[in-house]
């Protein structure tokens, strides 16, 4: 004889189960429609991140004497640039370290400041530093640069960039610059050479 199954009530779902469903699909709906917007919003503004690079420079003194101490006093003009039209950018925490031949000379530093929308603020810097001791193979170096006409100086540093962009929110960025001054001795004229912190 086959046995029979016996039925009992068939259970229902949960109301809780059902408002947990309910209340995910709400959540994921809500998260495409903002990925939409985002999206959206960023092919519309294409916002720009600020960048800053080096526009200019003057070499105004080069000097090594008998001892083997070096004079030196250099002019940089740095540009903090803000591409986006329809937002102010704000700069921080901007340091820089110029060095020679391995030896950091100065540190150029920045309050915070902020930049207007599609704009540009220009630093002025004039590094002057005296008695910097040289090793003989740092003097046999200054030597060779004199003959080639061509003085090089290392400029590393860092700079945080903030800016608001619509709906997209706040949107931070570190910027950094890591660029070889390079100067002709017989003048000081600086020899141009690509110095940002844009992205390439």
């Amino acid at each position: 004889m086959p046995r029979k199954l016996i039925h009992g009530p068939q259970r229902g779902t949960h109301p809780l189960v059902w408002l947990a469903a309910i209340i995910c699909t709400i959540i994921s709906i809500a998260v495409i429609i903002a990925g939409i917007v985002v999206f959206v919003g960023y092919m519309v503004i294409h916002p720009r991140v600020p960048f800053i690079k080096v526009t200019t420079a003057h070499l105004d003194k080069f000097e090594s004497d008998a001892t083997s101490l070096l004079d030196t006093a250099i002019t940089i003009v740095v540009r903090a640039e803000n591409d986006n039209t329809k937002a102010h950018a704000s700069f921080s925490d901007t340091s820089f370290t110029l060095s020679f031949q391995g030896m950091n000379i100065a540190k150029l530093v920045a309050y915070p400041f902020e930049v207007r929308k599609n704009s540009s603020v220009d630093f002025n810097y004039v590094v002057e530093s005296s008695s910097i001791p040289l090793s003989s193979e740092q003097v046999d170096q200054v030597d060779n640069s004199l003959k080639r006409d061509r003085i090089s100086f290392d400029l590393k540093g860092n700079v945080r960039a903030r800016w608001r962009v619509w709906l997209l929110g706040s949107i931070k960025f570190w910027g950094h610059l890591n660029c070889r001054l390079n100067f002709h001795a017989f003048n000081g004229s600086y020899i141009y050479s690509p110095c940002s912190s844009r992205a390439k």
